[in-house]
């Protein structure tokens, strides 16, 4: 094909590929938007200072574990603050933001603590909605954290809510 219109389809080639360049890099998506995020150092991240060494290292080898064995991917965040984010929103941020779970699957399971403003949330892939659905999570963060938590045992607390989010995965 050569001439006119071998020339206005290579025209109409170049200029959608740079529409859709444009478009992709003009505006943020909304959960790109907010204050920084932490940054994705490992499985469990406390910049709240909750956690000792110990129980960081523990919580960890058990994600690490989970994950050989299912595939699903287990991360805990506690934050001083949310910075005036929703719960809500910062766990859906830090969660598509880090990619957490298996692309294809959306297996992931983030656990956020952020004591400053008392919230505590466990965020879950679509992929593992079945095993782990919203009532199940409010029990495990009623019945199984927050206890703890009233006694000032928050490493207690987010072992513990670990070890019920594991076992429900895990079946």
């Amino acid at each position: 094909m050569t001439g006119r219109p071998f020339f206005l389809l290579k025209l109409f080639a170049l200029f959608l590929s740079s529409a859709s360049t444009a478009m992709a890099g003009s505006a943020p998506h909304w959960w790109e938007q907010g204050p920084p995020l932490p940054r994705l150092t490992g499985r469990v991240i406390d910049n709240a200072g909750l956690l000792s060494p110990t129980t960081e290292h523990r919580l960890a080898a058990q994600s690490a574990a989970l994950e050989a064995r299912t595939g699903h991917q287990f991360f805990i965040l506690t934050v001083a603050s949310l910075d005036g984010q929703s719960i809500e929103n910062f766990g859906l941020r830090v969660g598509r933001t880090w990619k957490i779970g298996r692309a294809r699957e959306n297996d992931g399971v983030l656990l956020i603590v952020a004591p400053t403003e008392g919230k505590v949330r466990i965020e879950v892939g679509y992929g593992l909605e079945q095993a782990l659905d919203d009532p199940a999570c409010a029990k495990i963060i009623r019945n199984v954290i927050l206890p703890k938590f009233g006694d000032a045992r928050l490493s207690e607390g987010i072992e513990a809510g670990a070890r019920a989010i594991i076992a429900r995965i895990s079946r």
